[in-house]
């Protein structure tokens, strides 16, 4: 569904806060869209660029932030994930084993992604323009899948974004520097998120999973 990014963070930590609150909530996964060219800010990016300011202000692009960290990320062109946990079965959600389902996935779908190898760096304007241990680059060296988290009384949320064809003068002008080249896998967005949500519930034969259709008259509620 796409939503606002206002909208789509409010919803994130909706649902970290139902599975902080809910006994019988061991996690929440949903894959979601952006209405527009939206920019998230990592928690900690304190500054932002003049030139952002100003294609804002032009109304070529729309800023939010995100609860959790990282650098900012481009909205447009791709997938996004949101996952949340409790502390109590974080070994089961890391970034390592959240990682290992994205590579076994998109190995499955024809694309070949391997780990970024940096551990710890100064937070940069672009997310996707330095690839750390938990980020994901593809077989051309291009940062495929950035992600980063956020951790509130116990529990996590993850964000992880999936960038699938960027647009190219877009990200000229918000970056200065070439975005990750667009990927074709022969199938629609849709079908790639029902195989990696179809992937993802194959370890956890053992939990009730319920799936939770909302309409955007329910979100309006529910925010």
């Amino acid at each position: 569904m796409k939503l606002t990014g206002v909208e789509q963070m409010a919803l994130d930590l909706h649902f970290l806060e139902k599975t902080i609150s809910k006994v019988e909530i061991l996690f929440t996964l949903r894959f979601y869209y952006w209405e527009g060219d939206w920019i998230s800010l990592g928690y900690h990016q304190k500054i932002i660029p003049p030139h952002w300011e100003k294609l804002f202000k032009d109304g070529i692009i729309k800023i939010v932030r995100r609860p959790s960290g990282g650098g900012a990320v481009l909205h447009s062109g791709g997938i996004t994930y949101a996952l949340t946990f409790k502390k109590s079965s974080y070994k089961s959600f890391s970034y390592e084993l959240v990682n290992n389902w994205l590579i076994k996935s998109f190995n499955e779908l024809g694309l070949g992604l391997e780990r970024g190898n940096l551990r710890k760096s100064t937070i940069k304007e672009n997310c996707f323009g330095s690839s750390y241990i938990s980020d994901l680059v593809d077989q051309y060296g291009f940062k495929r899948i950035g992600s980063a988290q956020y951790r509130k009384k116990g529990a996590f949320l993850q964000h992880g974004e999936i960038q699938l064809n960027p647009p190219r003068e877009l990200w000229f002008k918000i970056f200065g520097e070439e975005p990750p080249t667009k990927i074709d896998l022969n199938l629609t967005n849709e079908e790639i998120i029902k195989y990696l949500m179809k992937s993802f519930l194959e370890s956890k034969t053992n939990l009730k999973i319920e799936k939770i259709l909302l309409k955007k008259s329910d979100i309006k509620k529910l925010l």
